[in-house]
């Protein structure tokens, strides 16, 4: 009984941790300017925070099994502008586009995980590679040139509203959390997820086919981009080969914000809309302050060391703190 109370409180306090960071960050950054608490800000915040976290959960997953894709940003550009010129030069309509679309980013993912799972050649080399081919692919759709207007009342896929107010990218983001948080959970693959980056070795010796796992969570990864290039398009309603600049960091940071281990076999998909929403408060609260963009990139990317610092010593630092309360005892 004990032990079933432990590890409710441990999965408790997992949980409110993340979100705990992402309130404490909104009222630091609050505290710096008035016009973050403004309505329209907080809700353009919010459709902000779709985008990364739905992009967030491929890249979680890949994480999960111990690896990480630095080409979902480069992903978003190509599927963008693939995605416009079929809709708007190409006459398709917007329900083939967006199947297109996801289509697309699993096989983008699918490149990664052929490489990866099967070639051995490691995560990061291999979406480094895809960082710069898809980004390159994206340059030589409308001779690199970004294509706007792409469709009649495409934006409403993202500032559209159910019932008149509830925001579809509110609609999305909670339909795809709480499959994704069901699916890691309760299906088999999502426990084979969690085996593979907990031990690969043991999860071979059990029958699973690591390989096979690995090469499906980059394929979720690149589906998942190609849901982010939907909203990014809508949002703009237009595809541009710069899209997706820097956002592979970001769902990265978001993950491991969320507590997701690098390391791999730990973590848990619902942290990282809180990393995410905590990714996108610094960057608001930024562009509030007017922060030069040289600088945000610093900021990113000293969360990003922070992140990984706790995540690396914490088992360490919670075993300094039991020795000094014995010792106090």
């Amino acid at each position: 009984m004990n032990a079933k109370l432990k590890k409710k409180s441990i999965s408790v306090s997992n949980f409110i941790g993340p979100l705990i960071a992402a309130l404490l960050v909104a009222v630091v950054v609050g505290f710096t300017t008035d016009r973050f608490w403004d309505l329209d800000n907080l809700n353009n915040l919010a459709l902000a925070v779709s985008i990364i976290a739905l992009l967030s959960i491929g890249s979680t997953l890949v994480i999960f099994i111990g690896g990480i894709d630095l080409s979902v940003g480069s992903m978003i550009a190509l599927i963008t502008m693939a995605m416009s010129t079929l809709l708007k030069f190409g006459g398709w309509p917007i329900a083939a586009g967006l199947l297109f679309a996801v289509i697309l980013g699993a096989i983008l993912g699918a490149f990664n995980g052929v490489f990866t799972a099967y070639l051995r050649v490691p995560a990061f080399i291999s979406t480094l590679a895809g960082l710069s081919i898809f980004r390159g692919a994206a340059f030589l759709f409308n001779n690199g040139s970004p294509i706007f207007s792409i469709s009649e009342n495409f934006e409403i896929i993202f500032y559209g509203k159910l019932f008149g107010t509830i925001p579809l990218a509110f609609i999305y983001v909670a339909v795809f959390y709480i499959f994704f948080i069901l699916f890691m959970k309760y299906s088999k693959l999502g426990r084979e997820i969690y085996a593979v980056g907990g031990n690969e070795t043991a999860a071979k010796l059990s029958g699973i086919n690591v390989k096979k796992v690995k090469f499906i969570a980059f394929i979720i990864a690149g589906a998942m981009a190609g849901v982010a290039s939907i909203l990014m398009a809508s949002r703009l309603n237009s595809g541009s080969p710069n899209y997706g600049s820097g956002m592979e960091l970001s769902a990265i940071a978001a993950a491991v914000i969320g507590g997701a281990s690098l390391s791999g076999g730990r973590g848990n998909i619902i942290n990282t809309l809180f990393g995410a929403l905590t990714i996108i408060i610094v960057q608001n609260g930024m562009n509030l302050n007017a922060v030069p963009t040289s600088l945000q990139g610093i900021t990113l990317g000293l969360i990003i060391l922070i992140a990984v610092l706790i995540d690396m010593w914490k088992a360490e630092v919670a075993e300094l703190f039991k020795k000094l309360i014995k010792k106090k005892v």
